[in-house]
């Protein structure tokens, strides 16, 4: 079976979201990366250990 990456769905209040993709505009970063990237810091800072998946998007 292949590994696909999964979807994370969160609801935010309207405001903060529109406030958090200025910021992320602004310094040229989308927000899924920013997510990405406090999900490995959170792994990390609890002693969880993991490979990430290597992802091949031109697959069909």
């Amino acid at each position: 079976m292949e590994d696909k990456p999964a979807r994370l769905t969160i609801l935010i209040d309207a405001e903060k979201k529109r406030i958090f993709d200025e910021l992320c505009a602004s310094q040229d970063i989308t927000a899924s990366q920013v997510v990405r990237q406090l999900i490995r810091e959170y792994l990390q800072k609890h002693g969880v250990e993991w490979t990430p998946l290597l992802v091949d998007r031109n697959k069909t």
